[in-house]
């Protein structure tokens, strides 16, 4: 049995006083009482928080998830877990077939091994079925409509290290490419999306629960001989169904958009992802993404020629940061969208300090700057 004591423990809805006692890999209790514990760690002054959940991300430290082995791959979410991430969806770019293919295989092995210090659920899959209007940083060679026999082989021989894919649901015919991944157990994602409002309809039915990137390469309002059609944006604000990515960053939403956003949507349906490319927590300044050149200029990964935002080079701390130093949230609800929002949308049995999750937590202080993590009830740093 292990005792945590903290005057700042991060629950769902409010900060609790007290202790937090591990036991075989779950929360045995959370309490104000002192009971018998083979060890104990205390933290006076810093938060103890659930582990950070990052459902979007590229890569880290210098190690792409894509055109990566799996040690590469491993070391990419061991970085991110030193900045709070004890579980990790390593996120793969629209690029060929055997490409994706490949890179799946690796993350796939990566997460066969073990070796990985926090928990990779399995791979994101960014593409290739995506809208060439809104491509934004992805590799327009490579954006194809859904191919059943493509995507069928993926699921077939890798379906278990496939936990996401993000696809445009105006080229998804009949919704039957949504239904197909929905019925294997893979949550679906629209983004990169030209969809207007009939789209996403369709995408709801067949089982889509999400939108990639709120705001980042997908549609608004049409016009149409004064007819106006609600785009992916609206859309995702009408249903209250739908889950959103939130990059928050402080790059590609201001704290006034992501203010809004919450307020729209709520806490309980905001997934802050970072969408962090490789180069995040390193000192490249340029490079190369599945066929995609980029710098790093202003904070942020950006197009060579500056048109658009190409990634971000953030971690899960700086997303909690943003949230509470320059848009006004409590650390409670700010916790809450990098965890159980993410463990609900999921279906995991973490995200939250309470009786019976996994014990993954971890300890920062007022800069949410991370000093020790704990996974699995076992403290890694």
């Amino acid at each position: 049995m292990i005792r945590i004591k903290s005057e700042k423990i991060i629950l769902k809805d409010r900060l609790f006083d007290g202790y937090v006692y591990l036991d075989d890999g779950k929360i045995a209790a959370v309490t104000t009482d002192e009971r018998p514990a083979n060890e104990t760690y205390k933290f006076p002054g810093k938060y103890l928080s659930p582990g950070f959940i990052d459902i979007h991300t590229h890569g880290g430290g210098g190690y792409a998830f894509a055109d990566s082995n799996a040690e590469d791959v491993i070391k990419g979410c061991d970085f991110h877990l030193r900045h709070g991430t004890t579980t990790i969806v390593p996120t793969i770019s629209a690029s060929s077939f055997c490409a994706m293919q490949k890179s799946l295989e690796n993350i796939h092995e990566a997460k066969k091994s073990g070796k990985s210090l926090a928990h990779i659920l399995g791979a994101h899959l960014e593409g290739p079925y995506l809208s060439p209007k809104q491509c934004g940083a992805q590799c327009l060679n490579h954006i194809t409509k859904p191919n059943r026999r493509e995507y069928a082989s993926l699921v077939e021989n890798f379906g278990r290290s496939i936990t996401r894919w993000t696809y445009a649901p105006e080229h998804d015919q009949g919704g039957e490419f949504c239904a197909f991944l929905t019925s294997h157990g893979i949550q679906v994602s629209a983004g990169h999306t030209d969809a207007k409002y009939e789209d996403i309809k369709v995408a709801i039915e067949n089982g889509c629960s999400s939108v990639t990137h709120l705001y980042s390469c997908m549609s608004t309002v049409t016009r149409d001989h004064g007819f106006r059609s609600l785009g992916v944006i609206e859309s995702a604000y009408l249903r209250d169904e739908f889950y959103v990515e939130m990059i928050a960053d402080g790059k590609h939403l201001p704290p006034e958009l992501i203010r809004m956003i919450v307020k729209i949507k709520g806490t309980d349906k905001v997934a802050l992802v970072t969408d962090s490319l490789a180069v995040a927590g390193s000192e490249i300044t340029a490079g190369t993404m599945c066929g995609t050149d980029f710098i790093v200029e202003d904070g942020v990964a950006k197009l060579p020629d500056r048109s658009a935002f190409a990634g971000s080079i953030a971690t899960a701390d700086v997303l909690v940061r943003t949230l509470t130093k320059d848009c006004g949230f409590r650390f409670p609800e700010s916790v809450k969208m990098l965890t159980a929002v993410q463990a609900e949308m999921l279906k995991l049995n973490s995200g939250e300090i309470k009786t019976g999750k996994d014990a993954d937590l971890i300890v920062f202080d007022e800069d949410v700057k991370v000093s020790d993590v704990f996974v699995n009830g076992n403290k890694v740093i």
